[in-house]
């Protein structure tokens, strides 16, 4: 740098703090992400920072995870301590005073150097710079973005403009409308039959889990055991990675197709239609239980803004009698709660219950210590226990009044984080693939498996044409009755989409790469021969009615 200021002593100093803050704090975001990334399935955006949808379990998560991980805490600060003394101390024998001629010749290094590193921060001479998107272009897989970025990029990228979507003008509004609308219109020939309707969203319980033994004990042997005695899609996926995804997916038919989740994001108060709206004006009373402290992930404020009545958390559990220290009530416990107050609603009623327990940092109660399968993977046995929670919640509802005149739906979240899983799912594909079950007691004839591509955001249109409802609801899903079928997925600046028996990743320009999964489920052989431009007018009006319903708040009849 031009000029003899950079001799001063006071001058090294601060750019010596500096020089070791920016880079701390940079390598300390990449290292939480280690950790972190095992949880998401994505680099760290700006989300992580701000706590967004965690800001009331921030301040006790923090020292949890730290007492869980605290060889990286110390490994981190052992490296920074390390960094810092390597950082030489510059001293200078005297204070030079620079000519012109020093002066000019260093000016011109600072102004070619300059221009190297304007150059190779935005990626090249290229028109736009680089971008998080622009990171599939140097990976095999999808699922390998978030090697080629880091997260200190990931967060800098999202500081400012990522919470906002863009509008797409694709095709014009009358054409969008004519290609795909996010209607739906329901025909029954009979009456909507006003069953109770129960949705139990499962912490992590990935399709993964079930179905496994270790040992002579099952993993989830009432969960194994309730899939036959219902209608199980086998063929489902999340529409998101995070628990906070979920909700809105399953509630309102609202995918997360953009870098924050819905719950968190500008476009949070827009008027949703869903299960309140529609159910609410057949007379339903409609609650939502979750047993996590209140304002945990946002779920209390949805829950207001989509329609319940009424809002359990940890705050309405009344003592401290099943408290697992950190995120809120034991699923055995508060399932039970749940329970007690339907004993008190009037029929009919709409509940949905989002289970904790197999949760990070997976604590189960002393009194079942080696109890569950502990498998292998950490998770494991809360999983275990998660499903014999399930189990006496069943129990006891079998025998309440109300029981035999209600429907019930089961679904995850999200699949399960940590640990080595098999190899399908670890792929892209696999890392989004859940059970779905709609079980009803009094309907014997409701058994059996759907192959039928289906994603949480078809919960929706699927139970209320079961239940009998006729009319249209606004719906990013699919029609039960549609043989062309599509799921949505967003994850690290880029689209994946499934059509049919395709998947289909797309950069929000043009396809990257397609997949037959049914004949390729580990996604190793990339196919050149498929219909191209009907895939390319299928995703850009999907994209074009999200982002601009979004943006215009026209998520509702």
């Amino acid at each position: 740098m031009p000029g003899s200021f950079k001799y001063n002593k006071n001058y090294q100093k601060i750019i010596k703090i500096l020089f070791f803050a920016i880079n701390a704090l940079c390598l300390g975001v990449n290292i939480i992400d280690i950790k972190y990334y095992i949880f998401t399935n994505k680099r760290s955006t700006y989300a992580l920072i701000t706590a967004s949808g965690m800001e009331g379990d921030i301040l006790r998560l923090i020292p949890v995870y730290l007492l869980e991980y605290w060889y990286m805490f110390l490994g981190y600060i052992l490296a920074m301590y390390m960094f810092w003394k390597c950082i030489p101390e510059i001293t200078f024998k005297e204070k030079k005073k620079l000519g012109i001629k020093d002066l000019t010749i260093s000016s011109l290094f600072f102004l070619i150097f300059v221009g190297l590193i304007v150059i190779g921060g935005r990626g090249g001479l290229q028109r736009a710079p680089i971008k998080t998107v622009d990171a599939i272009n140097y990976a095999n897989y999808p699922q390998n973005t978030a090697v080629v970025l880091n997260t200190a990029y990931t967060i800098l990228k999202t500081i400012s403009k990522r919470d906002n979507l863009d509008k797409k003008n694709y095709f014009t509004s009358q054409m969008v409308n004519k290609i795909y609308q996010p209607i739906i219109d329901i025909k029954n020939e009979n009456n909507l039959k006003k069953k109770n309707l129960v949705i139990i969203i499962l912490e992590s319980f990935g399709k993964e889990n079930i179905y496994k033994k270790f040992g002579d004990k099952q993993l989830t042997p009432f969960l194994d055991s309730l899939l036959t005695q219902g209608r199980y899609y086998t063929n489902a996926f999340a529409n998101g990675l995070k628990s906070i995804d979920a909700v809105p997916s399953v509630i309102t038919s609202i995918p997360c197709l953009m870098e924050v989740s819905y719950i968190s994001s500008p476009y949070c108060f827009n008027k949703v239609d869903g299960f309140n709206t529609i159910l609410k004006k057949q007379g339903y009373n409609t609650s939502f239980f979750h047993g996590a402290f209140n304002g945990s992930q946002n779920f209390n404020e949805f829950a207001r803004i989509s329609g319940y009545d009424s809002y359990y958390g940890r705050n309405e559990y009344k003592g401290n009698e099943g408290y697992d220290g950190v995120w809120g009530i034991f699923d055995e416990e508060f399932l039970q709660f749940a329970i007690q107050n339907f004993n008190t609603f009037k029929q009919p009623f709409f509940s949905t219950i989002f289970t904790i327990s197999s949760h990070s940092p997976y604590t189960i109660p002393k009194k079942y210590e080696n109890k569950f399968p502990k498998g292998d993977r950490e998770i494991h046995e809360s999983i275990a226990y998660a499903d014999f929670a399930l189990r006496k919640f069943f129990q006891t509802a079998k025998k309440q009044p109300w029981y035999s005149n209600t429907v019930f739906v089961l679904t995850p979240d999200h699949t399960s984080r940590g640990g080595q899983k098999g190899e399908y799912f670890s792929t892209e594909i696999g890392n989004y693939s859940i059970p779905i079950l709609l079980f009803d007691p009094s309907n014997p004839n409701l058994k059996g498996t759907e192959d039928k591509l289906l994603g949480q955001i078809d919960i929706f249109p699927e139970v209320l044409t079961y239940l009998g409802y006729t009319g249209k609801v606004f719906s990013f899903g699919n029609a039960v009755e549609n043989k062309d079928r599509i799921v949505a997925n967003y994850n690290e600046g880029i689209y994946r989409f499934l059509i049919n028996q395709y998947y289909i990743v797309f950069d929000g320009k043009k396809i990257v790469s397609v997949y037959d999964y049914k004949k390729d489920s580990l996604l190793k052989n990339k196919i050149s021969i498929y219909p191209e431009e009907q895939f390319q007018i299928k995703i850009k009006s999907y994209i074009q009615q999200y982002n601009n319903r979004l943006i215009d708040n026209k998520l509702s009849l």
